[in-house]
């Protein structure tokens, strides 16, 4: 009789060969609610109904390219090395925004406040979406999740100018953990249209322990 491997408390679920279990993919469904361009010197973006995707990232956007000078986000490089672009396009979710404005006291935080590009909903925990999982939109674009967009005091500066709250600055860092989106790069080039379905595909997932 073959026995189930034991798990420490502090240690997900094991299979049969002592790894960690892994969650089966998934496929699921959205909408994109909203597609906006930063195609200015500053940090916001502005609406636009269609978005023309190339290899390089969003056409016309400040973001697109496929290399970017290294910044604070990856200290392990020297300031301006150039990296592969992972980062061409940002990604957030109308209930996750709504959630942030509520821990800051506010009515409302727009996404074109803090640079994002596309506004998705109808997905469940956006922002806990792991890297690898890969976006189809109708107009034949598909990106691929890097990562988490982790919060940073440039996006609450913003949205302190915005709504005369000063305590934003610093305060949206810590309460937009988790919240904060995606960024994704581009896989196939398409179109991005406000009011157009995405379907999302979800890899496999297993957490690593040593």
């Amino acid at each position: 009789m073959t026995r189930a491997p034991r798990t420490r408390p502090d240690h997900p679920p094991l299979d049969l060969f002592g790894a960690p279990a892994a969650v089966p993919g998934r496929r699921l469904t959205g909408y994109l609610a909203q597609t906006l361009l930063a195609d200015g010197p500053g940090f916001a973006t502005h609406a636009a109904e269609q978005l023309v995707v190339t290899l390089e990232g969003i056409l016309g956007d400040r973001h697109a390219g496929f290399s970017r000078a290294a910044d604070s986000r990856v200290p392990w490089y020297p300031r301006g090395t150039p990296l592969r672009n992972t980062r061409q396009i940002s990604l957030v979710a109308t209930d996750e925004l709504a959630e942030i404005a509520r821990r800051l006291g506010l009515t409302q935080i727009a996404p074109e406040w803090i640079g994002a590009n596309l506004v998705i909903e109808g997905v469940p925990r956006l922002t806990g979406l792991p890297p690898g999982t890969r976006l189809h939109f109708e107009g034949g674009a598909a990106l691929v999740v890097e990562g988490e967009n982790a919060p940073c005091r440039h996006a609450g500066a913003a949205i302190a100018a915005q709504t005369g709250q000063g305590g934003a600055e610093l305060g949206f860092a810590k309460v937009a953990k988790g919240l904060r989106g995606l960024v994704a790069w581009v896989e196939r080039a398409g179109t991005l249209s406000s009011g157009s379905k995405v379907e999302l595909r979800v890899p496999a997932q297993r957490l690593w322990t040593a």
